[in-house]
């Protein structure tokens, strides 16, 4: 008998739940680890095997470089690149090497719920900044600045999550000019930025390393497969020495040594760009597929934006709307999604919700939006 395999957050059999941010089984690419595995294996030395450089082996560190410069239209220089075990753990290391217990940190309102738990069992204190059409609201961010000083700034800027709005190349410069001046560093989470479906996104804060002030995170779980656990951060070198220096580098080495000789082939071989060329094609018909039925079923009692990349569809509907309690509700529609107080450091936002088109394919995603209709 051949096991179910399952994932944190997996739905009930039968149930289409939108709250699932993850890529669906059919564009999770086996055979291309495994070949990709396979040509490592055939050539591998045994010290590849041991705890590797600390900031991540230079040879995937290069051809991550370069993957990066085609990727996001500028050159990416190896020794400003930092291997990491993901975005979650990512997020974590910032909090540890680049804020103390007791620090303010701005987050954009809403932003990604699970990002607040880290923060918060690091002792840091959350400061919401609305965003808008254009991403982050650069005048209220200003504003907030007049009475506090931030160790950092937390923003997704290209396809947010859960809003899906680029933060516009405008607004980027002007954040950037804002960091330099009130010293406070730009954490952006840049998971979505190669994931657009129409015109590329603004350039990415990865490509303003120079300004000293940017840590860009950026990961395979969204581009690759999220079981690979690999990501990286993009910096400036005195940035990426404080990430050297912390104690779990020190003891453990390169953070995800293993992976990282695994992904390389796939980025030497030209594999992954290939795969994300795939992704797009089938994101992009699945963003038609969701706003087309959400047309269908929502129109006059909802409001939301076709995203251009990334994962997520954001709804808005009146203020009498209580989108939580009515997430229980779905269960009995075999359907789901996430309810929007969780994205709010405050707290609000409670009639407003989450969709991923990410887990299912076009069928589905009609039928489970046909499902969640009687909910409102």
């Amino acid at each position: 008998m051949k096991n179910i395999v399952t994932f944190d957050g997996a739905a009930p059999p039968g149930t289409i739940n939108f709250g699932i941010g993850q890529p669906s089984a059919d564009l999770l690419p086996a055979e291309l680890i495994g070949r990709a595995s396979a040509s490592f294996f055939a050539n591998a030395e045994p010290f590849e095997f041991n705890y590797g450089v600390t900031e991540g082996d230079g040879r995937f560190l290069d051809s991550l470089a370069g993957f990066l410069t085609t990727g996001y239209g500028a050159a990416a220089a190896t020794k400003e690149l930092f291997v990491t075990g993901g975005n979650s753990q990512a997020l974590d290391m910032v909090s540890a090497v680049y804020a103390k217990p007791g620090d303010t940190v701005f987050v954009e309102e809403p932003s990604y719920f699970l990002a607040f738990q880290i923060f918060r069992d690091h002792g840091l204190k959350l400061v919401g900044i609305p965003v808008d059409d254009d991403g982050l609201d650069v005048d209220e961010l200003r504003r907030e600045l007049k009475s506090h000083s931030p160790a950092f700034l937390y923003t997704i800027p290209s396809y947010h999550n859960p809003g899906g709005q680029c933060t516009s190349a405008e607004r980027r410069r002007q954040i950037v000019e804002l960091a330099v001046e009130h010293d406070f560093l730009i954490v952006a989470d840049e998971v979505y930025q190669l994931l657009y479906y129409c015109d590329p996104p603004p350039p990415a804060y990865g490509t303003m390393t120079s300004s000293e002030r940017v840590v860009s995170l950026g990961s395979f779980s969204k581009i690759l497969a999220p079981g690979m656990r690999l990501g990286w951060i993009q910096t400036c070198e005195s940035l990426r020495d404080k990430l050297i220096a912390h104690g779990f580098i020190n003891s453990g080495g390169s953070i995800n040594h293993f992976s990282s000789h695994i992904v390389r082939q796939t980025i030497d071989n030209g594999s992954l760009v290939t795969h994300v060329e795939k992704l797009k094609r089938e994101y992009r018909d699945r963003v038609e597929a969701m706003d087309n039925a959400l047309k269908e079923s929502f129109s006059g009692i909802a409001k939301w934006k076709r995203p251009e990349g990334g994962y997520f569809f954001w709804l808005s509907f009146d203020e009498t709307v209580d989108t939580a309690p009515l997430r229980d509700k779905a269960r009995e529609f075999e359907t789901g999604f996430q309810s929007g107080a969780v994205f709010s450091s405050k707290g609000q936002l409670n009639n407003c919700l989450r969709l991923s088109f990410a887990h299912y394919n076009s069928d589905d995603i009609r039928a489970g939006i046909k499902r969640m209709r009687p909910l409102f």
